[in-house]
């Protein structure tokens, strides 16, 4: 587990537009199988709940996981048919997961389990992979709001939670041999919190930037848009969503990794310049193996609306 040093706030009256965070004391980078060092043993319904939601991960979802493993085979056939094992080596690809408190029961489930398929798909193809997710510590601010609270409130303080990234594989690991245990922490129901994108994909991008291959694509799984309740009370209500769309502009102005948007039931056409809506999440895993492939396969250019449209009709068949 890792924390970032201590950022000062802000004097003064900084100015509006600008992003701020009013501390990085708080926040904590950790691995998946060390989240219990943050959010404590599970008990009671919490635990009778995630044992359920683990059960189901990995005994219940036969025919679903077919479906998407048959996708991923036939995309696999087609991949290595367009590109050489030496193209594959060098290419990086990051899933990055949204898990807010919305992303509860069946969406975090298939998600889990799509990510699953996904990592091994991209791993038979010879491809360096990261899973890693974001949240908060806790709801509507935690200790970095309690310390803004004890030193006078200043105005407009900037980001005021505690952010909690999360890595459920590096492309430093060794290679992925099935989810399990791996992704079960993703289920815990206490994990699931409140969303701050643009920070989340910032850090993502920039471990992403730091993997030595030379084609490189990012893609973000989300249900919604950026919350922080405490954030929103005491700054400009826009601070989150202005802060995601600035860091999304960088990110596609370099044009050195491919960001893909997938929007669970959420509209991210407005944010991502390759982005789609999945409208039920049980098609998650064979859109996301879409995604890969067209990213594999350079079609990272394509205009949101063809995307959305192509991979929508492609998987009705």
């Amino acid at each position: 587990m890792t924390r970032a040093s201590s950022v000062a706030a802000p004097e003064g009256h900084p100015d509006a537009d600008a992003y701020r965070i009013y501390t990085r004391q708080f926040d904590i980078v950790i691995d998946a199988d060390k989240l219990h060092t943050v959010l404590g043993k599970l008990e009671g319904a919490d635990q009778i709940q995630y044992l359920g939601a683990c059960r189901t991960f990995n005994y219940a979802l036969t025919d679903w996981r077919t479906g998407a493993t048959v996708k991923a085979l036939a995309a696999s056939d087609r991949i290595r048919a367009a590109k050489t094992a030496e193209e594959l080596s060098e290419m990086a690809i990051t899933l990055l997961v949204d898990q807010s408190g919305s992303m509860k029961g069946q969406n975090i489930l298939l998600t889990a389990a799509a990510c699953d398929i996904a990592l091994d798909f991209l791993k038979n193809l010879g491809i360096a992979t990261e899973l890693l997710g974001f949240t908060t510590v806790r709801w509507k601010g935690g200790k970095s709001r309690q310390l803004w609270r004890s030193r006078g409130r200043p105005r407009l303080p900037g980001r005021l939670n505690d952010t909690l990234h999360i890595i459920y594989k590096s492309a430093a690991a060794p290679h992925w041999s099935g989810g399990g245990r791996a992704l079960e922490p993703m289920l815990r129901p206490d994990l699931l919190k409140e969303n701050i994108d643009g920070e989340a994909l910032e850090w993502a991008v920039d471990r992403l930037a730091a993997i030595k291959k030379k084609r490189k694509a990012l893609i973000v799984l989300s249900d919604g848009a950026p919350v922080d309740d405490a954030t929103f009370f005491h700054n400009e209500d826009t601070i989150l969503d202005r802060h995601l769309r600035e860091v999304i502009g960088r990110v596609e102005a370099a044009d050195d990794i491919r960001l893909y948007g997938l929007g669970i039931g959420h509209d991210t056409t407005g944010y991502y310049e390759n982005a789609q809506i999945i409208q039920s999440v049980s098609d998650l895993g064979t859109v996301l193996i879409s995604t890969l492939e067209k990213a594999i396969c350079d079609t990272a250019a394509l205009p949101a609306k063809t995307l959305t449209e192509e991979t929508t009709n492609e998987d009705r068949t």
